[in-house]
């Protein structure tokens, strides 16, 4: 097989259905009323576990494509006690989110997954469950996690470290909870839980850096068409701006704004994208993306901006390369990581702009 560089891209394309909404809508129309079709469902191994874990406890899946099912919805407490432990695979979103619901639920649950995942922390998620008073145990602050479901209060809870998942599943607990939940966040991270529960009824309100749930009385979605994958648009966008005369345009994309920090930053550099049959489903912004090439200056990616464009952050290396001037990153740190790790970079252009070589 011979590869020839590419000289350009133009056409029309569209990527698989984003994973972490697919995983969303999946857990939250198990708890729902009725049936909830997912249209668009980004199948992966990760969202295959959230799929193998609702079957479990008791809810009924239709698969009638690869990326269309049918989720048979058990209630809000519906959900039945499995013969044994939950196998979570490899999906952390799983396990984390799963926990919040049935911590709300009648019975005791075990929670694992591969050695990989039995290796992940999950005092993050035990801690505040527990301050719910739900009952976890844990294996030394790792799976396997045990759950006895019952009565839970609501909290305000401020997030050590943010964590989508973390505050997902306060979130999803905080359904079955009496009072209202309220997670307190460092800085935004994304929102597609609270995006879902509220177009599913749930009573949900957000303020800047926090956001609540009340106790629920029932669910429902009916049905959700997920919008394709930001992080997996992203190497075809920044392909298209750096190759002279491409003109791609991407459709259905998801433009949550807390997953679209890489946009904002190509603008900045001149890039020239626009947006086209904006939409919404499920509570989530839709829409075509046509991306032009174009020359880009240098830009700084400041530290409060890393969590919107964290997955992309090795692409605006590849961005900052190809771009007149010197480029940096500030502030960056591992995700899950204390702030000790703090560390700037800066990445220089040192040669004529020239994106074809």
């Amino acid at each position: 097989m011979k590869i020839e560089p590419a000289t350009a891209l133009r056409g029309h394309i569209a990527v698989p259905g984003d994973k972490s909404i697919s995983h969303r809508a999946v857990l939250v129309g198990a708890i729902a009323d009725g049936e909830t079709l997912v249209e668009g469902f980004g199948r992966s191994a990760d969202t295959e576990s959230s799929l193998a874990a609702v079957r479990q406890v008791g809810v009924t899946v239709h698969e009638d494509d690869v990326d269309t099912i049918r989720v048979v919805g058990a209630g809000l407490r519906g959900l039945q006690t499995p013969d044994g432990p939950i196998d979570c695979g490899n999906s952390g979103t799983t396990l984390r989110l799963l926990a919040g619901i049935l911590a709300g639920q009648q019975g005791r649950f075990e929670l694992t997954g591969d050695e990989s995942l039995r290796r992940r922390p999950m005092d993050r998620i035990a801690e505040p469950l527990a301050l719910m008073s739900a009952s976890v145990d844990t294996d030394g602050g790792k799976p396997p996690l045990v759950i006895d479901g019952g009565e839970l209060k609501g909290i305000r809870y401020e997030l050590p470290v943010a964590s989508a998942q973390v505050k997902s599943c306060v979130l999803l607990a905080g359904l079955y909870a009496q009072g209202r939940t309220t997670v307190v966040e460092p800085v935004p991270t994304r929102d597609h839980t609270e995006r879902l529960l509220a177009a599913a009824g749930a009573p949900v309100t957000k303020r800047q850096g926090r956001v609540s749930v009340g106790p629920a009385e029932s669910l429902r979605l009916g049905s959700i068409s997920v919008p394709g994958d930001f992080s997996a648009a992203a190497p075809f966008i920044v392909a298209a701006t750096l190759l002279p005369g491409s003109e791609l345009t991407i459709h259905d994309v998801g433009l949550n704004p807390t997953r679209t920090g890489l946009l904002d930053v190509l603008e900045r550099m001149g890039a020239r994208i626009t947006i086209f049959h904006r939409q919404r489903s499920g509570g989530e912004p839709i829409g075509d993306l046509e991306v032009h090439s174009a020359e880009l200056t240098a830009t700084a990616v400041r530290g409060e901006e890393i969590p919107r464009l964290v997955d992309e952050l090795p692409l605006f290396a590849l961005v900052a390369a190809c771009a007149r001037g010197e480029s940096r990153v500030e502030g960056a740190r591992e995700r899950d990581g204390p702030d000790r790790n703090r560390n700037d970079c800066a990445t220089e252009s040192r040669r004529p702009y020239h994106p074809a070589r």
